[in-house]
């Protein structure tokens, strides 16, 4: 397997590190201390395919390889946690469903609006009692009345409900029917009983909106079902496959934004006599940080390499995802340590990025959840 990127991957992964550096680094702090997106560096990233990363070419989209798509959201990633984790989900949570399993009068109506950059889409999956047990606790459903769907229950941590033309939703179709009992609907807001509420007050990643959902008597046409009635779990299960690669791309880029941050002030902090990065305990963390970064994106690499050969890459998605989001929990809490009480400050960007981060082993399955993948596909091998 070799993971030498192609001159393509080089030059687009440099196009998108120097549009971050230049329209998302800068204004991160910005962005979390306001709750707002920068819309304004949004708006201009259709001109590399960000707002459409793996949407084909016939409707706006770049049409990338998963390896792309990992480089373009570890950058993101490094410049600010909230951009990047909404064009994550957006891309790999709303537009990717869409793709596999729209319809082509569905694709015609709503991929052109989210490739715009004047918007980005959503997913609902996850509710007030149901979140890493989706097949037992998802409660909200859908009944055929007439020529409608009509939607009763509410979602919660949705993310980008507020900038959403269509919001992607999980219901129970068929409660006698087990996972098979699971559709996709999609759903606009605005639609009459449909409410989206105030954003969450969260720990970090202050300018991506999560947002509750309540639907009471939502009625939506019944060409609004995403693919096939009764697929909606499994439908779900593959788009958290391929998101876990996207939050293993991003936690790299948290990763690295964080070590990057620790060595400069290593560099210069001087304790003791000599700068602090010539102290051996300061050394060792930042050997350990640059190691586990190092494997933690071969490992992300390999789970994108996977999928664009077209072979199984649910085992190696979690891997890469639980050692991405482990590193970064590690990386980015010894960058504060590094800068000591300085790191504490929000006037230095590690105090952001940590609380950023944290949320990267909750999202798109647990830590936990994700052993229970790795071990299940180990197991099933073994038999």
């Amino acid at each position: 397997m070799d993971f030498e990127l192609t001159q393509e991957q080089k030059m687009y992964q440099r196009a998108v590190h120097d549009f971050c550096a230049a329209e998302v680094k800068p204004f991160a702090a910005e962005v979390d201390a306001s709750g707002e997106l920068r819309w304004e560096a949004i708006r201009k990233m259709p001109q590399l395919g960000l707002t459409a990363l793996q949407v084909p070419e016939e409707y706006g989209g770049a049409a990338l390889d998963t390896v792309s798509v990992v480089l373009a959201l570890e950058e993101l990633g490094w410049a600010c946690g909230s951009t990047a984790l909404s064009i994550a989900a957006h891309n790999g949570l709303c537009c990717a469903p869409l793709v596999n399993w729209g319809s082509a009068a569905q694709k015609e109506r709503y991929l052109p609006k989210l490739v715009s950059g004047e918007a980005l889409g959503s997913l609902a999956l996850t509710e007030p009692g149901a979140g890493s047990d989706l097949a037992g606790g998802v409660q909200t459903s859908a009944v055929k009345e007439g020529d409608s769907w009509i939607i009763d229950g509410s979602k919660a941590w949705i993310t980008n409900p507020r900038y959403a033309p269509v919001i992607v939703t999980l219901v129970r179709t068929d409660k006698q029917a087990g996972t098979r009992g699971f559709s996709m609907l999609l759903v606009e807001p605005g639609t009459a009983g449909l409410t989206i509420h105030a954003p969450e007050k969260k720990m970090g990643l202050n300018g991506s909106p999560t947002q509750m959902l309540s639907f009471d008597e939502v009625r939506v046409p019944l060409d609004a079902l995403l693919g096939a009635e009764g697929q909606g779990f499994q439908q779900t299960m593959q788009t958290l496959d391929s998101g876990r690669i996207g939050i293993g791309a991003l936690c790299l880029g948290l990763a690295r934004a964080a070590f990057e941050e620790g060595v400069n002030y290593a560099r210069q902090r001087r304790a003791f006599g000599k700068a602090i990065a010539d102290h051996q305990a300061i050394q060792w963390m930042i050997a350990d940080a640059a190691t586990e970064i190092d494997a933690a994106r071969l490992m992300v690499y390999r789970a994108a390499w996977l999928k664009d050969q077209g072979r199984d890459f649910s085992k190696q998605a979690a891997m890469a995802k639980l050692m991405a989001s482990e590193v970064a929990e590690r990386v980015c809490r010894n960058a504060i340590q590094i800068h000591g009480s300085y790191g504490y400050s929000r006037e230095f960007p590690v105090e952001r990025i940590y609380r950023d981060q944290r949320l990267m082993t909750i999202g798109e399955g647990t830590s936990e959840i994700q052993r229970l993948v790795i071990a299940r596909n180990v197991l099933r091998e073994f038999a």
